[in-house]
């Protein structure tokens, strides 16, 4: 007979759902909880290797359950000061749509002994995790309270983590909780600055909340620093020499080893001396192997980029449809810095799980049946989850048509992790004309390999080059000198905004899209769709002349670091990544950098007029930046 009552509590219903059909082995009563359509209970049994024969009750959250606020006082946008929002009290409150599932965790909580915690295994999660706990400790001061680890909701997988319980990570749930404090009072402080000051130059503002956020502005500051790029940008005539031989039939282009040069009459003096030489002679016959590298192992940012680049979708939405295919138990968690998988990773047996799939099921036969090969190892493991990969077989049919892409991309991805890099023979051919040289390049692809699967890779033979010999001399069929001129650089596009986001520490890889979101739901930002064929269609990125105005007008002030730059930002990742590995505490961390951006509030109060005076000149005014 069981004994003792266990209470675990995942971070979403459909998690919830999965575990507990896994471990009921579909013997299991539901119960909707009283006040939310959304939560239920799960009750059954089942023998855990740490604690015996337990009844058990799987429930879930919606995701956070609580929320940080500001004390009553301090609520009312002219309430106080906005600068004394660095220093309010806070008070940690559940919303009235999540009250239901908090009581019911402290109910439940009650008639267990043990707290088992299926939240989502990173920071966020162990975040909610301890915001259970603390639910939890209500209804049963004495509850024992330990986590699973897991990284996806495949049977195995859930029975092995619900087999081997560990402790939360109480460094991770504080590096959020001060993420959470400093997001708050910094945003607040600021949007309350900004739009009390801005809203009344003009009734085109009025009714506008001008956010800010220390990751949102300087995410509108790589857009913004690119459309000044193009807008400044002025071309420059270029001159270069051109030639071309024709040998067998076959027209082969040399390409000038200088490119292109700016003062015409250099170029002049160049072409002629190669004009006086007429013979050009070959200084180069290279034929060799040559590869195109499977990619690595998918991580969050690679799948933002990659699935902004060829699917048609934005990071935002490809990451909400990451999340509904990790909860049906199709994929693993989506959001992983991990590229590298551990050497004891079944990868032969997810690989035989696709082989039924219509599409691709032939193609994982060949990886089965001998072409198998290790993945690359990239340089990045979070220690927490594998990269992503599919679970199981996902039929065309169950999937909606946003699903159906991005689980082919996943999919697609992993098999040709574990397929053979493509094969080649690059051919280089070097000329010499007077003093000058000259290149052509030819490519033949031999075996395509993890290319006939991953469609979104490319790479063709070129023309086939004619036959020369080292040594050779001949006169060249045509010789020019020709001008051109330097074309501007694009809009930012949303995979490059990624990049850029990443590269400099902006947000997470878990939060990356939401920033993006926010600068476009704030109308800072403007998309449309850069001129593209085929699947490589992206959006790109243009500022309104609102976003060019709060830019423009921050950078104006006299700080020591605009906030549209990433520096301030990433420093506050860094510290958050100190609290996790024990460096530093939280309130250590808060303490820093409220004093860091107290002291750039404090001069941009100071010099409000800078930024008055940009929106006045662009957004007032109607100009044009």
């Amino acid at each position: 007979m069981p004994g003792q009552k266990i209470l675990c509590v995942a971070e979403k219903p459909a998690i919830a759902k999965a575990v507990a059909q896994h471990l009921a082995g579909g013997a299991l009563t539901t119960r909707n909880i009283q006040g939310n359509q959304y939560v239920k209970n799960y009750q059954f049994t089942y023998n855990f290797p740490a604690w015996g024969a337990c009844e058990v009750t799987m429930t879930s959250v919606l995701g956070h359950l609580t929320g940080l606020d500001f004390d009553q006082r301090y609520k009312h946008w002219k309430s106080c000061p906005p600068s004394q929002l660095f220093d309010a009290p806070t008070v940690t409150t559940i919303e009235t749509d999540k009250q239901a599932i908090a009581d019911n965790i402290a109910q439940q909580a009650r008639f267990s002994r043990i707290l088992f915690l299926w939240t989502d295994c990173d920071r966020e999660g162990e975040h909610i995790g301890a915001e259970v706990r603390s639910q939890a400790l209500k209804g049963n001061p004495r509850i024992q309270v330990k986590r699973a680890k897991f990284s996806n909701t495949e049977r195995n997988h859930v029975i092995q983590a619900a087999r081997n319980p560990i402790d939360l990570d109480e460094r991770q749930a504080n590096a959020v909780s001060a993420r959470i404090e400093l997001d708050l009072r910094i945003g607040a402080a600021f949007t309350r600055l900004q739009t009390l000051q801005l809203q009344a130059l003009s009734s085109k503002l009025e009714n506008q909340i001008l956010s800010y956020g220390s990751c949102q502005f300087p995410t509108l500051g790589f857009v913004v620093d690119r459309y000044y790029r193009v807008r400044n940008f002025k071309p420059e005539v270029f001159w270069l020499i051109k030639v071309m031989h024709k040998r067998d039939n076959i027209k082969v282009n040399f390409n000038w080893k200088r490119v292109h040069l700016f003062d015409r009459a250099t170029v002049t003096i160049l072409f002629e001396q190669c004009l006086d030489a007429k013979l050009a002679k070959v200084t180069k016959v290279q034929r060799k192997p040559t590869s195109k590298w499977r990619p690595l192992p998918l991580t969050t940012v690679e799948l933002q980029m990659q699935g902004s680049r060829f699917l048609r979708m934005n990071s935002n939405e490809v990451m909400a449809v990451a999340e509904k295919l990790y909860q049906k138990g199709f994929i693993s968690y989506p959001r992983t810095e991990t590229d590298q998988f551990s050497g004891d990773f079944d990868l032969r047996g997810l690989l035989r799980r696709q082989l039924t799939h219509p599409v691709w099921g032939a193609y994982a036969q060949r990886l089965v049946g001998g072409e198998f090969k290790q993945p690359r190892s990239g340089r990045n493991n979070d220690q927490a989850h594998p990269p992503i990969h599919p679970v199981t077989m996902a039929a065309p049919t169950v999937l909606d048509a946003n699903e159906k892409k991005v689980y082919e991309f996943v999919t697609r991805r992993f098999l040709a992790c574990c397929s053979e890099d493509a094969k080649g023979e690059a051919t280089d051919i070097e000329i010499e004309w007077g003093l000058e040289t000259f290149h052509a390049h030819g490519l033949v692809v031999l075996q395509k390999n993890y290319l006939d699967v991953y469609v979104y890779d490319k790479w063709e033979s070129s023309q086939q080059l004619p036959s020369f010999q080292l040594g050779e001399t001949f006169e060249l069929t045509e010789a020019n000198m020709t001008d051109g001129k330097t074309t501007p650089p694009s809009y930012l596009t949303e995979p490059e905004l990624i990049g850029l986001m990443d590269a400099n520490g902006i947000g997470t890889d878990a939060t990356m899209a939401e920033h993006i979101q926010k600068i476009k739901d704030r109308h800072y930002v403007q998309t449309r769709t850069k001129a593209a064929s085929g699947r490589n269609q992206v959006q790109e990125f243009i500022p309104t002349v609102l976003g060019v105005a709060l830019i423009e007008g921050y950078d104006n002030i006299d700080l020591d670091v605009s906030v549209s730059k990433p520096f301030l930002r990433k420093e506050m990742e860094l510290k958050m990544k100190a609290i996790c590995e024990g460096r530093k505490t939280k309130n250590e961390v808060v303490d820093e950098s409220l004093t860091q951006y107290r002291e750039v509030f404090i001069k941009t109060q100071r010099d409000i007029d800078a930024l008055k005076q940009s929106v006045t000149k662009y957004v007032v005014n109607e100009g044009r930046a």
